[in-house]
């Protein structure tokens, strides 16, 4: 006969079992499995990372048990398992290596841990609306009070900050709520009546007093965006400190961070360091993302398929958009000033100057093909792809610019992200494909359908520089000053750095050729990027000497390049050219008429 009984819960157990050799025991009781014999798995890649990595490798050991025994569990493909048929609960354990300090992965020594629940629960097909309950262990020879545990997930059981029982509604929610373990320092503050707290593992001498002060500014600013209210009751930032690193990854209530140690303000330092700012615009960048992708979704992921790809060409809006916001939020709340986000927005504008794949690729097409592309970047990545967040958020930029000028200021892209939180936030559809383009034109009254035919399927360059004039802002181009000059700043030199057309990276005192331009000399030249890279005219090249070789070269001459591809020795003259206009830099145009400098004042607030 039909029940209304609600689906049993599933019961989770995670155990830091052996810290030393990166696993962790995961138990699995499902009190009521599918009597045909219960088919589990494990995501094959995690929401906001558009990548198959395939988790399910690292199960170093399962198992199956019932009250009656042992039960034989067959695996079906290369992430899934299927039981034979039980009576009663049926219990799963596996053993999972941890050993991926990264925002996407899982982690786990002697000093600290990171989960997400893609690496290491396991999905049970038709319970995946049932509620979770997750137990979680400290590890073994570690006192329970020398590790604490971060998580936005309900607690059920234990102390703040402890070990104990966790509750997720269901499956989804449980693998979106990462945990953070260890010896972490802790900061508590609020953005509209709501809890964030801020948790981070590993060595620093961070001023966490300022940090929460600087983030409750920007977290408040993205709530006044979308109108005051926070869609959730609690947020933590969960962050690594390392010697060096960077990343972020959005979650539902959270997000993970990684960052450099350096990057960090300690107590008494003054002013914003470059570091500094970057770690900001890290925080603003995932916590904007609390509406947009995570409760804004794309039809695509509703629901998410975590044994596929899920195709969608709007990730540019999602992140693309995302990336605009995330400095120009610093520059609105106050915590930087206009030359500095005018310096950031010079920067992301040069990245896509850079990008020779942006005469090859579309920008839907970019978004589309993250999966096998742009997560899966190779030696000619920069000939041949797009980053949707670059281009994304200069479209995003050109979009903002283009509203207010067609309706006076009346319409901007606040006013129509707003209006999409409203139509399509909490509670709303997904956003089907196309969908955006349309809404917008819908919100503002503006025929956009040329524009966004340009900026998302074709190959044409925004007329950003354009845009820019009209809002009292004079875009800059020139020529890089060295292998590390990002833009954002006038040159520093005096005369145009010869130019070669190659990438390289040193590898101890070796430098190995990075990438080589396809409209460049050196390919021209038939150099290979894999090459090591050994003399130029004669004279050996290391990673110490290589900028000052490169900048004595004379444009117009040649010069011959010593390599050796494998173990063989190749020789080539390659023609020393003048290098690209590719690097941007923004100035204030203070000449700008009245007209546009009100326009700027409205822009950038």
């Amino acid at each position: 006969m039909e029940t209304n009984a609600e689906p049993a819960e599933l019961v989770y157990h995670l155990r830091p079992a052996d810290p030393g050799a990166h696993v962790f025991t995961v138990t699995l009781r499902v009190d009521q499995p599918d009597p045909d014999g219960q088919v589990f798995s494990l995501p094959a890649w995690i929401p906001g990372s558009y990548l198959v990595r395939d988790y399910a490798r690292h199960v170093l050991s399962i198992v199956g048990n019932s009250e009656t025994g042992p039960v034989l569990l067959k695996k079906l493909d290369k992430s899934t398992w299927q039981a034979d048929p039980v009576h009663g609960p049926l219990v799963i354990k596996a053993e999972i290596y941890a050993n991926d300090m990264s925002v996407r992965g899982a982690y786990l020594d002697g000093r600290q841990a990171f989960v997400n629940g893609v690496c290491l629960f396991f999905r049970v097909h038709g319970q995946e609306d049932s509620r979770c309950i997750l137990h979680i262990d400290p590890p073994a020879r570690v006192a329970e009070d020398e590790w604490q545990l971060a998580t936005s997930l309900r607690r059920q059981t234990g102390t703040d900050g402890g070990f104990g029982a966790f509750a997720a509604a269901d499956y989804d929610t449980l693998i979106d709520q990462p945990v953070l373990l260890g010896a972490l320092t802790s900061r508590e503050f609020k953005v509209a009546g709501v809890p964030h707290r801020i948790h981070l593992a590993g060595r620093h001498e961070a001023d966490l007093d300022r940090i929460v002060a600087d983030l409750a500014i920007v977290c408040g600013w993205h709530a006044d965006l979308f109108g005051g209210v926070l869609p959730m009751d609690r947020y933590n930032f969960l962050v690594t400190v390392l010697n060096k690193g960077y990343g972020g990854l959005e979650h539902r209530d959270s997000s993970a961070l990684i960052c450099a140690r350096g990057d960090l303000p300690r107590a008494g330092a003054t002013g914003v360091s470059s570091g500094y700012r970057k770690f900001l615009g890290l925080a603003s960048h995932e916590y904007f993302h609390l509406w947009n992708v995570k409760r804004i979704k794309p039809a695509a992921f509703s629901p998410y398929r975590l044994d596929r790809e899920n195709y969608t060409r709007q990730l540019w809006l999602f992140e693309g958009i995302t990336s605009y916001y995330d400095d120009l939020a610093l520059l609105r709340s106050g915590l930087v000033s206009t030359d500095s986000y005018l310096e950031l927005l010079g920067r992301s504008l040069t990245r896509v100057y850079r990008s020779g794949g942006r005469r090859r690729q579309t920008l839907e097409e970019a978004s589309f093909d993250a999966w096998i592309k742009f997560y899966r970047q190779d030696e000619n990545a920069p000939n041949s792809i797009l980053s949707y967040y670059t281009k994304g958020a200069m479209v995003a930029l050109c979009l903002d610019l283009e509203l207010r000028l067609r309706t006076a200021g009346q319409v901007t892209l606040d006013f129509v992200m707003r209006a999409l939180w409203a139509e399509y936030g909490e509670g709303g559809e997904s956003l089907p494909e196309g969908g955006f383009e349309r809404f917008a034109e819908e919100v503002s009254g503006v025929s956009l359908q040329e524009f966004f035919r340009q900026m998302l399927r074709s190959t044409v360059d925004p007329p950003v520089g354009i845009l820019l004039a009209q809002f009292g802002v004079r875009l800059h181009l020139r020529s890089a000053d060295s292998g590390d000059d990002l833009g954002g700043q006038p040159a520093k030199l005096d005369r145009p750095r010869p130019w070669l057309g190659i990438g390289t990276q040193n590898r101890h005192d070796r430098v190995l050729i990075k990438h080589v331009l396809a409209d460049g000399p050196a390919a021209a030249a038939g150099i290979s990027a894999g090459d090591e890279l050994i003399a130029i005219d004669d004279v050996r090249v290391t990673p110490v000497n290589l900028e000052k070789i490169l900048q004595d070269l004379d444009i117009g001459a040649s010069a011959r390049l010593h390599v050796f591809r494998r173990d063989e020795l190749l020789t080539g003259s390659v023609e020393v050219l003048r290098p690209p206009r590719d690097t941007v830099w923004l100035s204030l145009d203070d000449d700008a008429d009245e007209e546009s400098l009100a326009r700027r004042a409205q822009w950038l607030g």
